[in-house]
């Protein structure tokens, strides 16, 4: 029976965890190992694991760093950063890795998209969309590189396009959110959730669980994704590596 998902998302940079603002201002706040290990204990639903440097720096995943992350989680992981081939696909699935996140390469090849599919299987092919909101209008476009490059795109015709590819997931992920911890932008993802039918995860903002509740109470089987949430504790972002415990996480998922 499908059910809404409790991810972490860990953004790795120079293979130390670390968290951003609006995707900048990098902090770091420990080793990705180590929190995986806390999250194995505490019986995360998924783990996403994004290598933010990869893609922008213009080089290969680190395959070593993805074998032990991969050797360690006891949960179905998700690695994304630097990924243009289908060959690399191929490489980091046979490395232990369920699904395989793509975003500028997919934009900038959406062929990526169907010969992964083809190889690797619809489910373990994932595209993240970094989504800004437009200053003056309402249009939602997708950006590149860590946010600082702006296609022009509108999100939801993306998502379309990436559906009729072949794609198994769909990642929103707000910039303008990004580690405000004051909640889901509730009408972008609506806005997508319209337009597709493949499962969406939801990124960037929030902040409570009661965020989460809120983003399952709207959109039901929905993949609930966040950074700060489960890497700081209280107002004042003390480093923690938390997820709630199975008992209210089912209360939680609850809509």
């Amino acid at each position: 029976m499908l059910r809404p998902r409790v991810i972490p998302c860990l953004l790795v940079k120079e293979r130390g965890l670390v968290k951003t603002i609006n995707f900048e201002q990098p902090k770091y706040v420990g080793d990705p190992i180590n929190a995986v290990k806390i999250f194995n204990e505490k019986e995360s639903d998924e783990l996403v694991v994004l290598d933010i440097d990869a893609t922008s720096e213009g080089r290969e995943p680190d395959y070593q760093m993805i074998k032990n992350l991969a050797a360690e989680c006891r949960m179905p992981l998700c690695y994304g950063g630097g990924v243009t081939t289908v060959e690399q696909f191929k490489k980091i699935i046979s490395l232990g890795v369920e699904k395989v996140a793509i975003s500028a390469a997919a934009i900038k090849n959406p062929d990526l998209v169907k010969q992964a599919a083809d190889v690797v299987g619809n489910q373990s092919v994932v595209v993240v969309l970094d989504v800004k909101k437009r200053r003056f209008g309402s249009k939602y476009e997708v950006y590149i590189n860590n946010g600082q490059q702006n296609t022009k795109l509108e999100v939801s015709e993306l998502a379309k396009k990436f559906e009729a590819f072949g794609a198994g997931e769909i990642v929103i992920n707000s910039i303008d959110r990004d580690g405000s911890m004051q909640g889901y932008d509730l009408k972008l993802i609506k806005h997508v959730r319209e337009s597709i039918t493949l499962p969406i995860t939801a990124l960037g903002g929030a902040g409570t669980l009661a965020h989460i509740k809120e983003l399952i109470n709207c959109f039901g089987i929905i993949g609930a994704s966040a950074g700060s949430l489960f890497v700081f504790k209280g107002k004042y972002r003390a480093v923690l590596i938390n997820y709630p415990s199975q008992s209210l996480k089912n209360e939680i998922v609850r809509y």
